[in-house]
């Protein structure tokens, strides 16, 4: 159970929500990282299937998506480590940044408090060590996000209004970027926000087998401690952290659609 001080530990003696507040900043960058790829590659792929729908792209697209999603994240985290960091050597294998690099906390962002320091080589070590576990991390919301995007276009371009736009001669990419994919953000930016839990889920594997400082891999070992005060407040805080991001992702509905705001 949790205890007065928010869950003191029996076997490390410390309060838990210390030890938390210590690693969020890792996962939250990790997360950050992960949702802004899925998303910058997501809906730009999602509207070009919908735009070609039956088209090899659109097939492709589609295909590529669902196989992103059916990727088991340990499997596939195993593959990139092997190649990309065993074969080729391009990219480190555990850890935030190089060892040779000591960045006294400030945002506690590896990559943010380089660039304060100043310290341009620790910036590229911190982005070498994110790049793999990034990628892994936003493979299954990436799909996720293209398949809902290609779904909410599809609906949107039979719309009466998309078809007067079109009438009017606007040209296309006005008519997609502007009268489309606007109206089909409303599911898009949900989906973006219920990601954030598979985010949280998938940083517990992505830590695990990139082995980083982070909420993921602190729970993991409090689990093979049995920990349990551990376990239970950084489920709590997890949690708080989901309800945050789909309060701030019910705000947005007001940005996106002034009907809303209106209502």
């Amino acid at each position: 159970m949790l205890t007065g001080n928010f869950g003191v530990s029996p076997g490390t003696k410390r309060p838990v929500l210390n030890e938390f507040l210590t690693l969020f900043p890792a996962t939250v960058e990790l997360a950050l990282c992960a949702i802004i790829l899925a998303t910058a590659v997501g809906v730009p792929a999602g509207v070009l299937a919908a735009v070609r729908r039956g088209s090899w792209l659109d097939q492709g697209t589609m295909g590529v998506a669902l196989t992103g999603y059916s990727m088991p994240i340990f499997w596939w985290g195993l593959l990139l480590i092997m190649f990309f960091s065993s074969y080729l050597g391009w990219t480190p294998v555990s850890g935030r940044i190089a060892l040779n690099f000591f960045l006294r906390p400030i945002t506690g962002f590896m990559t943010i408090d380089s660039l304060l320091y100043g310290n341009w080589p620790a910036f590229v070590s911190a982005l070498r060590h994110l790049i793999l576990p990034t990628v892994v991390l936003a493979t299954i919301p990436l799909a996720v996000i293209a398949r809902q995007t290609r779904s909410a276009m599809l609906e949107v371009l039979g719309e009466d209004y998309v078809r007067t736009a079109r009438a009017k001669g606007l040209s296309p990419k006005r008519v997609v970027n502007v009268h489309a994919l606007r109206n089909a953000l409303i599911p898009v930016v949900t989906t973006i926000g219920l990601q954030v839990g598979a985010l949280m889920a998938g940083a517990i594997l992505t830590e695990t087998i990139f082995p980083r400082p982070g909420i993921g891999k602190w729970m993991i070992e409090s689990i093979l401690k049995r920990d349990y005060p551990v376990v239970q407040s950084g489920l709590l805080l997890i949690a708080l952290i989901i309800m945050a991001v789909n309060l701030i992702v019910d705000v947005l509905y007001a940005a996106i659609n002034p009907r809303i705001r209106v209502r």
